[in-house]
């Protein structure tokens, strides 16, 4: 079971702020590891999902100090990047898997206030079909 809560672990803290990467720990364990694909998959998804969660909700809190002096996005261009993600920014969210820029949307969709079970439809189904696709890819190189 250790192993498994590493993976959720691991996938968790790759979906946040913090410089992690769960494909690696996910290939090792779908080659090396007695657990079904589908149960590293899972794991791995869910972690990386309750990450991405954490995100958006530090993109809530973060809108609460949107007025302050300090705050390092303008009134003006929060209002513009609230029309466009209105406009197009829900879509984005399927992106959220990719590295250096999925992290970024899923907290500026907690920022622009996108409602929390779009977010978590949209996130879950990018980060569950790239760890399902990375999985067959891993199981197909070994058959």
């Amino acid at each position: 079971m250790g192993s498994l809560t590493t993976l959720f672990a691991a996938a968790l803290l790759a979906a946040t702020i913090f410089p992690a990467q769960s494909e690696a720990l996910l290939t090792f364990m779908l080659l090396k590891s007695h657990f079904a694909p589908w149960l590293l998959v899972t794991v791995a998804s869910v972690g990386n999902v309750l990450g991405s969660c954490v995100n958006w909700l530090l993109g809530r809190a973060l809108e609460h100090f949107k007025d302050r002096a300090w705050f390092p996005v303008k009134a003006h261009t929060l209002e513009r990047a609230q029309s466009q993600y209105s406009k197009y920014g829900r879509w984005s969210l399927l992106l959220s898997w990719l590295p250096f820029i999925g992290d970024p949307i899923t907290v500026a969709a907690g920022v622009l206030k996108e409602r929390f079970w779009i977010f978590l439809a949209l996130v879950s189904f990018a980060k569950t079909a790239r760890y399902a696709v990375l999985a067959w890819l891993v199981m197909a190189s070994q058959s």
